[in-house]
C-alpha cells in the first residue's frame, strides 16, 4: 500500500450511507489507492456496531476530533459539525501534501444548518479556503457538467447570469479541462425565443464570442436550446455541458448516470472528488447494500487527476 496514491477520504454525514460506502468499498479501493479515512475510532466502531460490518485491519485513519452518539437516519447537528471538520481534516492533508487528493463522502445540508455552519456544500468551503472560483462539475466519462450556478433559488439565477461573470467562468473551465468542444445551455426556454422569453441568451452570447476570439477557435457553443441539447444527436458531437442551473445540468445527467456519475471540483490547487449522490436517510443502516459506483469512480477519477 506504501507505493500507491494517497486518498483523504471525508466520511461524510455518519448517519447515512457514507461510512457503510466506505467499510465495504475498503477492500476494492485499497486495491489502487491508500485511503486515510478522517475520522476518529469511536466513531468508527459505533458505525461498525450498528452496521455489523467489520472493521479491516488495514482501515487507516486520521482521527477527526469529535464525539456524539449516532443516530441512524436523523438529521442531526453533531452529525452535521463532525462531517464538516472531517472535510476540514481532509483539506488540510492535501494543503500539507500529506496526500495526493481527497474524496468526499455525502453531508446533509440540514445537518450543516442545525450545526450553525454557513457554507451550503462542499464547493462552497472550498472557494472560501482557496479564494479560487471554484467549478462544480459532475458527470462520468460518457458525459460532464458544469454548472455555472449551483445552489441557489431558482427566482435568483437571471440576476446571476452577467457577461463579464460567464466570460471567467468559460475562460476557467477552459484552463481546467482542455476541452476541444463544450456546449453551452442557454438560460430560458427556445434560448430565449430573440428575446421574446428573455435577454439572458444575449448576455451569454457576448461572453461566448469574447472567450472564443481570445481562444482562436469555436469551443464553447453559442446557447443551446435546453429542452433539446441532451438529445442522442446532441451527445454524439457534446462531452462537455454547461448548464446555467444546477437542475436543468443535473436532471439529464442523473436520468442517464446515475450511478456512475461523480462530482469534481476545478480550479483549486488541490485535488477534490467526491460521490454525486446524498446521504439517503432512507436506506442508511438498513442492510440495503447502496451502490458503490459513484464513491469507487470517485476515487479513480481523483488517482487520475493526481498523476496529471
Amino acid at each position: 500500500m506504501n507505493n500507491l496514491p494517497k486518498i483523504a477520504i471525508s466520511i461524510g454525514d455518519l448517519n447515512g450511507i457514507g461510512i457503510e460506502i466506505a467499510l465495504n468499498s475498503h477492500k476494492e479501493i485499497s486495491e489502487f489507492c491508500t485511503p486515510i479515512y478522517c475520522i476518529n475510532k469511536e466513531l468508527l466502531n459505533q458505525a461498525s456496531k450498528f452496521l455489523d460490518i467489520k472493521i479491516p485491519e488495514n482501515f487507516k485513519l486520521f482521527e477527526t476530533i469529535g464525539k456524539f452518539i449516532l443516530k441512524p437516519s436523523k438529521v442531526c447537528k453533531n452529525a452535521g459539525l463532525y462531517s464538516f471538520n472531517s472535510f476540514l481534516d481532509a483539506i488540510v492533508l492535501a494543503k500539507e501534501k500529506k496526500v495526493d487528493a481527497i474524496c468526499t463522502l455525502p453531508i446533509n445540508k440540514e445537518s450543516w444548518s442545525k450545526a450553525k455552519i454557513s457554507y451550503k456544500g462542499h464547493t462552497e468551503v472550498l472557494r472560501d479556503i482557496f479564494k479560487k472560483d471554484a467549478i462544480m462539475m459532475l458527470g462520468c466519462k460518457e458525459m460532464y457538467v458544469a454548472l455555472f450556478t449551483e445552489h441557489i433559488a431558482l427566482k435568483n439565477v437571471a440576476k446571476k447570469i452577467k457577461t463579464k461573470k460567464i466570460i471567467n467562468f468559460l475562460q476557467d473551465f477552459y484552463s481546467c479541462t482542455n476541452a476541444k468542444k463544450v456546449a453551452v445551455l442557454a438560460l430560458n426556454p427556445h434560448a430565449g425565443d430573440g428575446g421574446v422569453l428573455g435577454k439572458e441568451e444575449k448576455k451569454i452570447e457576448k461572453a461566448i464570442k469574447k472567450v472564443n476570439k481570445t481562444l482562436g477557435n469555436s469551443i464553447f457553443s453559442m446557447p443551446l436550446v435546453p429542452d433539446t441539447a441532451f438529445s442522442p444527436n446532441s451527445r454524439k458531437n457534446y462531452k462537455y455541458y454547461i448548464a446555467m442551473y444546477h437542475d436543468q445540468g443535473l436532471t439529464p445527467l442523473k436520468a442517464l448516470y446515475f450511478e456512475e456519475s461523480i462530482n469534481v471540483s476545478l480550479n483549486l490547487p488541490i485535488i477534490r472528488t467526491s460521490v454525486d449522490h446524498g446521504t439517503a436517510f432512507d436506506i442508511a443502516y438498513k442492510n440495503k447494500k447502496p451502490s458503490n459506483k459513484s464513491y469507487i469512480n470517485a476515487i479513480k477519477e481523483a488517482i487520475n487527476l493526481s498523476k496529471k
